[in-house]
């Protein structure tokens, strides 16, 4: 899970594109979800991945070619969700069953990658997305595959002459309504890995946890397999 697909100055998914080879390892196939691009079409999404892809050995299926996406979920030998809008991307993957299918087929060993909204839709909902709503889906509630919240692209900065609320002064006022989650700030160029019960953070910059009633704490790169256990 990737908390974003490009650092300022680099191409597109250039710096995880060697952390994503070897996770997939010697898989050279993939099924991709494109429902997250809103100003450009499916087509130009899955050409772009591709593209990209093309130099780690790996062929991009896309669902939105296929005519039953669930069922190009349920044969794949691994699942990408890209990043985009996280409403468009859930009410889109609600509509054609993928909610379901792909966390069947994740608990059943299958590989996922998603960056940015793929990686929101990896919790247990997207109420911790940056993306503005402009399309309603059925619920928030998504593929829980992770048992924690990701607040992806997660800044630090306010900028000057701006009066309104910081990232963190939102993610606090949702732990506040939902005392019993934790949430990842996940800064860009970093990314969780996991396999079986352990998660790594990989990247140069620190988690950053939040949890009501509890100090907000930050974690250097290295294990962070207690996340899975909140």
């Amino acid at each position: 899970m990737i908390s974003n697909s490009t650092n300022a100055g680099e191409a597109y998914l250039e710096y995880p594109k060697q952390n994503i080879k070897d996770f997939l390892g010697d898989i050279d196939e993939v099924v991709f979800v494109p429902y997250a691009g809103v100003t450009f079409s499916f087509d130009a999404y899955k050409e772009k991945v591709q593209a990209r892809f093309s130099e780690l050995g790996i062929h991009v299926r896309s669902v939105h070619e296929s005519d039953d996406p669930a069922e190009a979920i349920r044969d794949a030998k691994a699942i990408v969700v890209g990043g985009g809008n996280t409403f468009q991307l859930t009410k889109m993957m609600q509509e054609q069953g993928l909610i379901e299918a792909i966390a069947e087929r994740v608990r059943a060993g299958v590989p996922y990658v998603g960056w940015s909204a793929g990686s929101n839709v990896a919790c247990p909902t997207i109420c911790t997305t940056n993306d503005m709503p402009i399309l309603e889906p059925a619920s928030f509630k998504v593929t829980g595959l992770i048992p924690f919240q990701i607040n992806p692209h997660y800044l630090d900065q306010h900028p000057d002459g701006h009066a309104g609320e910081t990232r963190e002064q939102r993610i606090l006022e949702y732990i506040a309504a939902n005392r019993n989650t934790y949430v990842a700030g996940l800064r860009e160029g970093c990314m969780f890995r996991i396999e079986g019960d352990r998660m790594e953070l990989i990247g140069s910059r620190p988690l950053r946890v939040f949890k009501y009633g509890e100090d907000t704490k930050e974690y250097q790169p290295g294990d962070v397999s207690f996340l899975l256990n909140v």
